[in-house]
């Protein structure tokens, strides 16, 4: 199979070899376990419970998920609903927005990175650039005929939802509540909607390898029927099994180094499923290219700086020279 055939051209009845990893690399699937993440209300009346619940979150897991977050059911539904419209169009029609390149802003592509990568990834994804959108829905897919609007709509909603967070995480470091948004500088937003297909053996590959993510601050729309989401913590690996009407939120390598490492940007992967299709949709925001990450004063009193200052530019330049699964990023910046 050619590398830049996307997965969903065709449905697989064996393992291609590109796909299968390495014995020692595989997910050992029945090693997993269930474990429940933090669930946490932002609908609550009482803000300093929700603050004090998302930094434990971030303290301890780096992942979270919550409800009563103020994206619509609706809005919700209908981006999966169009998520899944475009991946079921026909190859010919999804080959038009096809690019290994991955500097394009809008971009169907396969696994992570074809070009440098010795095997794949069980994963079809369209990556789009999302803030400002004036600048990039031109850009977008102009079929499903509704593509544009739907997605818009949701990236705004989320684009929101995002800065409430990040006011919250702010605060439950004991900062000014607009701290973090002042150093991130404009947010970049960009989104990747992921179509993992059904997998005639999920034990031997995955729709992503164990990483963490580069950006800011993750907010993840889950395939409610069919659970793939795993975190790493304390040694073994947890199912995020989906909540109704939850989104899955998880701090980015940003967060940990602006933290001072007190809260953890950890390693999740997807897995596969053999018989049933799963999508998710992520959607990341970022500092601004110029962005200077380093600690804050107040979070070094106690205890040095562990990484030294960096532009977001740089860090993120470094991250995709690598592969997904090296050794966290953050270790290059260490002082």
């Amino acid at each position: 199979m050619a590398d830049t055939v996307l997965l969903t051209a065709i449905r697989h009845e064996t393992m291609p070899e590109s796909y299968i990893r390495p014995a020692n690399e595989r997910p050992r699937l029945s090693e997993v376990v269930i474990e429940e993440i933090p669930l946490i209300d932002l609908g609550g009346e009482d803000r300093s419970q929700i603050i004090r619940q998302i930094g434990e979150a971030c303290r301890s897991f780096g992942f979270f998920q919550i409800i009563n977050h103020g994206i619509s059911e609706e809005s919700i539904q209908k981006m999966m609903g169009i998520a899944r419209e475009f991946f079921h169009m026909p190859v010919e029609e999804k080959m038009k927005y096809y690019s290994d390149d991955p500097s394009k802003k809008v971009r169907l592509s396969t696994s992570f990175n074809v070009k440098k990568e010795t095997v794949h990834n069980w994963r079809d994804y369209l990556r789009l650039h999302c803030h400002p959108l004036e600048e990039f829905v031109p850009e977008w897919p102009s079929t499903p005929s509704s593509f544009k609007d739907l997605v818009s709509t949701y990236c705004k909603e989320v684009r929101e939802l995002g800065f409430r967070l990040l006011e919250a995480v702010s605060e439950s470091l004991n900062l000014e509540k607009d701290y973090m948004l002042k150093v991130l500088g404009d947010q970049g937003q960009h989104m990747a909607v992921n179509f993992y297909p059904p997998c005639p053996e999920p034990e031997l590959t995955y729709g992503l390898p164990g990483h963490t993510d580069p950006n800011t601050i993750t907010i993840l729309l889950q395939d409610q029927q069919v659970a793939g989401l795993q975190v790493f913590k304390e040694g073994k690996w947890i199912a995020v099994n989906p909540h109704p009407n939850a989104l899955v939120v998880n701090i980015g390598d940003q967060i940990q180094a602006l933290s001072n490492g007190q809260y953890k940007s950890v390693w999740h992967r997807a897995i596969v499923n053999s018989n049933k299709e799963r999508i998710s949709v992520a959607s990341f925001l970022c500092p601004g290219n110029g962005a200077v990450i380093g600690p804050p004063k107040q979070l070094t009193d106690g205890s040095p700086a562990i990484y030294r200052n960096f532009t977001y530019d740089e860090y993120y330049k470094k991250f995709w020279s690598r592969n997904l699964d090296e050794e966290h990023c953050l270790e290059l910046f260490k002082r």
